[in-house]
């Protein structure tokens, strides 16, 4: 009797671009979900609110309008400047957050970049 081939693992599909919207301009753009939102939005022509882009300054947070709940976005730093209760209530940090859904943000400071 043969004994049964072992499946090869499958690799997870690509996760993203997800579609971020900034309030209260309407514009959108595709985060990769290995991208920083903040270097997503600039390689749409958006400028964002920034200056440390490690999570320390502050200069970028913004508020997710996910209903009250927290952002769905993913830190790969260990203390993005954010409280436990900020996060929960949606604000984030896009110079080092990365989107893991569909995203619309509060984001008044926003402008287009010159080209």
């Amino acid at each position: 009797m043969d004994s049964p081939v072992p499946a090869k693992p499958q690799a997870a599909p690509a996760a993203g671009p997800y579609r971020v919207t900034l309030l209260p301009s309407g514009w959108q753009f595709d985060a990769p979900a290995d991208v920083p939102i903040l270097l997503a939005a600039q390689a749409a022509g958006i400028k964002l609110p920034s200056l440390c882009r490690n999570g320390t300054c502050r200069a970028c947070l913004c508020q997710a309008r996910t209903g009250g709940a927290g952002a769905p976005v993913t830190y790969r730093i260990e203390w993005p400047g954010l409280s436990r209760d900020e996060k929960a209530d949606g604000w984030l940090l896009p110079c080092c957050a990365y989107a893991g859904h569909d995203l619309v943000i509060d984001a008044p400071d926003a402008v287009r970049a010159a080209l």
